[in-house]
């Protein structure tokens, strides 16, 4: 199914399609029909919210009205929930290229707000959609404040929504945009805003899909036989091996291992270890040789 969620004033059209040598558009909706657009959409009731009206706008200002026409919210500072099924049901994206197109527009200076369509399974209770039903595709702009600004393209994947890790600007002026998300066979994407291309990639590398291929062992402990030895260098220090500012950070080492220590010193110059010794745990090092050089000159 398509629903639309919004929070404030704009107009929508829509568009669902799926390509390949034979396209099929499995949902259309340019509102052309009139009022008759309230037949085949069904407003949520869920209860506890308190669900704005909405009605047929080309807005306060159009190109042509008749086909500028969309979804408009009516009311400020309120939550919208509708939603419609696809005219031609999915049955299968396999060798296909999924099509997500609507337009959106947002005639006053929104400052909090979102215009975005989530796709969601045949399951829907149409009459009970809330922020919280599960949902297939959830993807436009969301605007919260000056800085959050952005596009959101988030995917269900085994009962977790997945984030995209890339962060797409969405427009937050007062004219109509198109935004387009573009899913292929391929396991590439692309978001078009406009028609023009705004982020592309692949699926596995900006959303987390796979597993890591490393994970803590919860079930992990130290070794018995190992030891924390606490190094610390000044703030003013500079670590040579990684270009990062020290901390104090534990090292574990095996008990009866060689240890070596660098000490650096706020003017640039080091003493470096170069005999590092043995110790049993408990015992303090046997014996140091510690030599300088100048900053920048080779270990």
């Amino acid at each position: 199914m398509s629903v639309i969620m919004v929070r404030l004033l704009f107009s929508l059209s829509s568009l669902l399609i799926l390509v390949c040598s034979d396209p099929t558009i499995y949902f259309r909706e340019d509102f052309a029909d009139g009022d008759a657009w309230s037949s085949r959409w069904v407003q949520s009731e869920h209860e506890g919210k308190t669900f704005g009206k909405l009605g047929l706008s080309a807005g306060e200002f159009f190109h042509d009205e008749a086909k500028d026409t969309g979804l408009k919210t009516m009311e400020n500072a309120r939550f919208y929930g509708i939603s419609t099924p696809l005219t031609t049901p999915v049955e299968s994206t396999e060798g296909k290229t999924l099509v997500v197109q609507f337009s959106v527009k947002h005639e006053q200076k929104i400052d909090c707000g979102g215009g975005y369509i989530k796709l969601f399974p045949s399951s829907l209770d149409p009459k009970d959609l809330h922020g919280d039903a599960p949902y297939n595709i959830m993807f436009g702009p969301d605007i919260c404040g000056p800085s959050a600004r952005r596009v959101h393209v988030i995917f269900n994947y085994r009962g977790q929504n997945l984030l995209l890790k890339k962060e797409i600007r969405c427009k937050d002026d007062e004219l109509t945009h198109l935004y387009t998300l573009i899913v292929r066979s391929d396991n590439t994407y692309e978001v078009r805003i406009d028609n023009k291309k705004e982020q592309s990639g692949k699926l596995e590398e900006d959303w987390d899909f796979l597993e890591p291929k490393e994970i803590a062992d919860p079930d992990a402990s130290q070794p018995d036989n190992w030891t924390i030895i606490l190094s610390l260098m000044t703030p003013t220090t500079r670590n040579l091996r990684t270009g990062t500012n020290p901390k104090l950070s534990p090292i574990l080492t095996p008990r009866n291992q060689p240890i070596g220590m660098t000490i650096w010193t706020e003017n640039g110059n080091h003493p470096s270890s170069i005999t590092p010794t043995s110790r049993e745990s408990g015992d303090q090092n046997r014996s140091i040789t510690l030599t300088t050089r100048e900053s920048g000159s080779p270990q």
